[in-house]
């Protein structure tokens, strides 16, 4: 029994958890828990956006009329808001540009609404900030799957005893793992172990010159930390061929009207990779993690699993399949 597993992982690593196209398709009970879980992660990132508003108002109460918010320096950047302007447009304009602006929401907006402007200007400044929870969410789906990609893998090393560094993404360090951190898959960009003393890290969202420079969702290096801890190491270490043991592509939007679409832009990044390293005779093992597969996706991913045109591939929303794939990641 060992032998026939350890060929299949050698072989068609996907054995070890798909029989049939139809075992990857995401199912109504797993769409149903990532829209909730998309929806608790709306309301957590839009609670400071929420104390944002509150504390507006609460200074906007203590003046008369509109004009005299004007007076009061530690609101100008939310009036600038509540006037239509982005934060990245913030960086643009000149001072008078901006008192301008913030004069234009006064007159137009704030005095016509009467003694109800601090509800006008919080209702203003809510909208505009609103847009910008939007653009963050429209990149939630992502966040979420790197992070249960995360725990995942860490979990996958942990159960073997296998000790680990990661990198951590709020300040490029790599760390030796501690017991328990709190939230670490958050933090997580890269993880870099020992697979039977060879040196092997999986890095995150990198740009791979190999393939004209493209960003790569996970690539699998047979290095250690130290030749990713500079800019000099990592540039030298992503231009060597040999050190790819395998790059992924990983999709974690749960709407089924976008997944065709997902597969879509995985599909054509993981040909891309194909190509890029076929023509320097490199064979890197390629595979493909998604959270939303319909029927249609399904077929052709298990058909490029079959023709060993993908090496590997797991629907995001099942434990089963994403414990198949880590180990696999792990011990290869």
């Amino acid at each position: 029994m060992y032998l026939c597993v350890e060929k299949a992982l050698m072989e068609k690593p996907y054995l070890l958890h798909l029989n049939q196209s139809c075992d990857l398709e995401t199912t109504y009970e797993a769409i149903r828990s990532g829209f909730i879980a998309l929806a608790l992660e709306k309301n957590q990132r839009a609670t400071p956006l929420i104390a944002e508003a509150r504390t507006l108002k609460i200074i906007a109460q203590t003046v008369n009329n509109p004009r005299e918010l004007l007076n009061i320096p530690d609101i100008q950047a939310a009036l600038l808001t509540a006037s239509g302007i982005s934060d990245k447009a913030k960086n643009y304009l000149h001072s008078q540009d901006k008192v301008e602006a913030i004069q234009e929401l006064i007159v137009n907006f704030l005095e016509p609404a009467g003694t109800n402007f601090v509800e006008e200007l919080v209702y203003r400044f809510l909208l505009i900030r609103g847009d910008t929870l939007g653009g963050i969410m429209r990149n939630a789906g992502g966040s979420l799957a790197q992070s249960k990609f995360t725990r995942s893998l860490l979990a996958t090393l942990r159960v073997a005893g296998i000790a680990y560094d990661w990198l951590n993404s709020s300040n490029n360090q790599w760390r030796e793992a501690e017991e328990m951190t709190p939230n670490l898959e958050i933090l997580v960009r890269g993880v870099s172990w020992l697979n039977n003393s060879q040196p092997r890290t999986i890095i995150y969202n990198v740009n791979v010159p190999i393939v004209n420079n493209n960003n790569i969702d996970l690539c699998l290096l047979k290095c250690d930390s130290t030749q990713l801890a500079n800019q000099k190491n990592k540039k030298q270490t992503l231009q060597s061929a040999d050190l790819y043991i395998a790059l992924g592509e990983l999709k974690g939007g749960i709407d089924p009207a976008g997944a065709d679409e997902h597969w879509k832009t995985a599909r054509t990044a993981l040909q891309r990779i194909d190509d890029a390293f076929r023509k320097i005779s490199k064979h890197p093992y390629t595979f493909f993690i998604g959270a939303a597969i319909e029927t249609k996706m399904a077929r052709e991913i298990y058909q490029q699993l079959e023709t060993k045109k993908l090496t590997n591939a797991a629907n995001l929303t099942n434990d089963n399949q994403l414990v198949s794939i880590m180990r696999w990641l792990c011990h290869l």
